[in-house]
Formats: C-alpha cells, structure tokens, sequence
C-alpha cells in the first residue's frame, strides 16, 4: 500500500489535474479510515507533520477561539508540548495530581471555572508512567473546552468522551514517523493560531505527506482490530514485570497507577542508580529502555512528570512492550536487572 501511495499520492490534493484528483482521492480515504477507527467523522480530522505539532495547533486553537480569555488549566504531569504550548500562547494554571500521577478532581473543575480561563488541558494517558485520567467525567462551564492529548493512547485505547480538540501521534500506535492527528469537534470554538494556508480545511497544516498519511492510517485500523487481544496480552506482562522488580530488585519503587493504566507501559525507579547509566547497561544486552528521569547534559533537570507525583526520580527506567513482545523476553529482562542495579551501584561504593 505504501509503495502504491508513494507512485499515486506524490501530487498536491489541492489541484484540479489527474495527479492531483487521484492524491486527494487518497488523503480522504486516509482521513474517512482514521475517523472510522476513532469513531469521529471525517470532517473532525486534520493530519499534521508530527503530534507535536497536532498539540500546539488544537490547545492553542482553543484559546484563540475562546471569548473568557488566554489561560489554560492543565495538570502538572502534561507532556512537554502541551506545558511549551502554554508558555508560548496562553498563560497556565496548573493542578496537581495523586501518587499514582491522576489529577485533583475538584481542583481541576474548581480552577476551570475562574474567570479568563479559555481551555483545559488533560491527558488521556501519562507518557511516562501510563496512568490514565478521567477526561470524560469532569464537569467544565459550558464555555470552557476540554483540549486533551491522546498521543500516547490513540489506537490502543478508545477515545474519551467531553473533549473539544484531541491530538495523537502514529507513530505512537505503530504507524509511520512524522504523521500526527488532529481532531476538533465539528461546533467547538476553534481558530487557527498560526499563520494561515491557501487550503481548503482552515485547519490544514500544508502539503500533506500522503504516503504517509495512508500508511498511518492503515496501521491504525490494524491496531485497532487487535487491540482487545493485544492489550489483554501487554496488561498481563505488564503485571509481571511489575510483580517482579518490585520483588526481585532492591530500593526500587514502581510508579504508576497499577490498574487504571496503559496495557503496555511500565515505569520504576531505583535507588542510588543513575538513569542514563541504567539505560546504556541494559542496552549493551539488548534491551532497549528510556528514562523518564534521564537528564540532559545542558539541563540536569529530572522529570517533571515524576517530580509532580512525588515519587523517586533518580534511576528511572520506562519500558514499552511492542506488539510481538512475549513472556521469555519478560523473564528475560527481569532476570538481567537485579544484576545490573547491583553492578552500577558497586561502582559507588553500594
């Protein structure tokens, strides 16, 4: 499919030639399967270069479309575009959360409903520790949207119900690198807040990558297909990574909410344990990880996400089970920790 896209869908969909006619026939069947498996219509769907970039056009679109004003209630454990979005457009009100990373139920209704207050910002999902929030069951002001960033849950889980603007990321479920998803309701208040484009869709992005797009949006429907076999899997694996480091491995905290979670993420953090150190020993036998704690040369600064729940930052590990991830690889992994926290800890003298 991919291969026939790239030799059919090379042209601008926006024009009246055969190229053009036969590229636009592929973006709308891409776009009328993503809102078949999202369960939206069509019209609700924008594909834009990355889900990135999907954030800041929805939550800021809000904004500028609001008439009470430019600040954004969100909780403490969003994911870095939503908190850089808010710092570029809007001025923020952030909520804290629980231990196991969910918000403050009525601190977060309770902030909405200050005045200037022009949108809402909440997660379907936590990147880092997988916890999933209660998007659909908070009872904003009419006039206050509900924007939440579904990157880390589209495909895998069905959308929540209240939002206005919801964004997602493909490659996240699967698809390709560089295609991100867009939704806004059909009657929510939303403007551009970029610069706009000579197309059609007032939300439109530019030329669509349609190759892309097509293959984002079959993967998609495959994803979703399987999901309730695949999810059962990973929750069930999930468990017993969970079960075992707490076990198995000293000073180690498991981070999360253990139930209410994404089926396939798993975060802990170790004691006395550098991140990076944990990540580049794991991988040397093959195991693939990122730290969630992992700071950066420049910055030095631990996650924001773990800092929020009050949980252990240092020695973090995030591990995420791909679609063909089995029991052995689980044991596998399991086995091969202990020895290293031990071994990096030897180092400092533990």
């Amino acid at each position: 499919m991919l291969l026939a896209a790239l030799d059919r869908g090379y042209a601008d969909p926006r024009r009246l030639h055969r190229s053009g006619r036969e590229a636009r026939l592929l973006l709308d069947n891409a776009r009328e399967a993503t809102a078949e498996a999202l369960g939206v219509r069509p019209d609700e769907v924008t594909f834009t270069p990355s889900g990135t970039h999907a954030v800041h056009l929805g939550l800021l679109g809000l904004v500028r479309g609001s008439r009470r004003g430019t600040v954004v209630v969100h909780s403490a454990v969003e994911h870095s575009a939503v908190r850089h979005a808010v710092a570029w457009g809007a001025s923020a009100c952030e909520v804290g959360v629980e231990g196991d990373g969910r918000v403050y139920d009525g601190d977060l209704v309770e902030n909405a409903c200050s005045p200037g207050v022009a949108a809402v910002a909440l997660q379907t999902a936590n990147h880092e520790v997988g916890t999933l929030q209660d998007v659909g069951r908070f009872e904003l002001p009419n006039d206050v949207p509900l924007f939440t960033d579904a990157c880390a849950s589209m495909g895998r889980l069905p959308l929540p119900s209240g939002w206005a603007a919801a964004a997602g990321s493909a490659h996240k479920w699967g698809g390709p690198a560089g295609v991100g998803v867009l939704l806004v309701r059909k009657r929510a208040r939303w403007r551009n807040p970029f610069p706009g484009d000579d197309r059609v869709d007032e939300r439109s992005t530019g030329f669509e990558n349609i190759p892309a797009v097509l293959a984002a949006a079959a993967s998609l429907q495959a994803v979703v297909a399987e999901r309730d076999e695949v999810n059962a899997r990973q929750h069930g694996l999930v468990d017993v990574v969970r079960r075992r480091v707490a076990a198995e491995v000293p000073d180690v905290e498991v981070v999360g909410d253990p139930d209410r979670r994404l089926p396939h993420l798993v975060t802990f953090s170790c004691l006395y344990v550098d991140g990076e150190a944990l990540v580049t020993e794991l991988d040397r036998r093959g195991f693939g990880v990122a730290s969630g704690s992992a700071c950066t040369a420049s910055t030095l600064t631990p996650s924001h996400v773990l800092e929020a729940m009050g949980v252990l930052t240092h020695g973090n590990v995030r591990l995420s089970l791909q679609r063909d991830t089995t029991r052995a690889d689980v044991d596998a992994f399991c086995d091969v920790l202990p020895e290293v926290v031990a071994e990096i800890r030897s180092r400092v003298g533990l």
